[in-house]
């Protein structure tokens, strides 16, 4: 889908992501569409945030999006590469991040995060890549953004695997079980933007993507979508937010 002014449901999804990163944040990033995100507000809003990947790149500065996260230009752009064991013993359980980008294949209504696999876990439907580091992700970054597209095949009344926890069963489920994030803060798709209910941990959506509507949303999740009752709009990418993705994109 093309807005009328030239921007795809996916350019507004990543620019809607890359809004959520505040400048100065120690950031751990994943491939794909958060990494779209994280670089798009490095370049645009937030300078001094720190990109961390996986591989050990800290303060990673690509001028073109990675392929991987063994892609040359993180190392070749990084203040620092580090080891693998160090980037999740000492910054990730240690509580140094303070934002992790993660996608999904699944999510429910408390977005627990599924990219393990679709169907019953011997027998599946469509094997998934698994979990990498996202269930550390999940537990220990200060705040959790997950990107997905929006359908009611990935916005389900029950994921087929739990691979990396949101909210669990909701309210104070995070807190009994200890972890040290507070998990799931905003779920971005290419129609809206969804944020869990400050005491229910419910996804509630609280804002539309410009030509979006409440129904539309609604119709595509699999699950009596709550709708906050001063739902916004989004405001659409601006022409130097599109010219710096498309940049980055290469």
């Amino acid at each position: 889908m093309t807005a009328a002014n030239g921007w795809t449901a996916d350019e507004m999804m990543t620019v809607a992501a890359a809004r959520a990163l505040p400048d100065r944040a120690v950031c751990f990033v994943g491939i794909g569409l958060p990494s779209s995100a994280a670089n798009l507000a490095r370049r645009m809003h937030a300078p001094d945030a720190v990109l961390i990947y996986e591989s050990g790149c800290i303060g990673a500065k690509p001028g073109t999006l990675p392929s991987s996260i063994g892609d040359g230009v993180l190392s070749d752009t990084a203040d620092a590469v580090i080891g693998v064991p160090e980037i999740f013993a000492y910054w990730l359980q240690g509580g140094r991040i303070d934002v992790g980008f993660l996608g999904a294949a699944q999510i429910d209504r408390f977005a627990n995060i599924n990219t393990t696999v679709i169907g019953g876990y011997q027998a599946p439907k469509v094997r998934l890549p698994g979990a990498g580091g996202a269930p550390e992700i999940a537990a220990n970054c200060g705040e959790v953004v997950i990107t997905l597209r929006h359908g009611r095949r990935s916005l389900v009344e029950e994921i087929d695997f739990i691979t990396s926890l949101g909210h669990g069963d909701g309210g104070d489920h995070r807190e009994r079980l200890r972890l040290r994030g507070r998990g799931p803060g905003t779920v971005i798709t290419d129609l809206g933007v969804l944020q869990p209910d400050p005491e229910t941990k419910e996804l509630t959506l609280t804002s539309v993507h410009p030509g979006v509507e409440a129904a539309d949303v609604a119709a595509e999740t699999g699950w009596d979508l709550r709708v906050a009752p001063d739902l916004d709009v989004t405001p659409p990418p601006s022409d130097e937010e599109l010219s710096v993705l498309r940049e980055l994109q290469g």
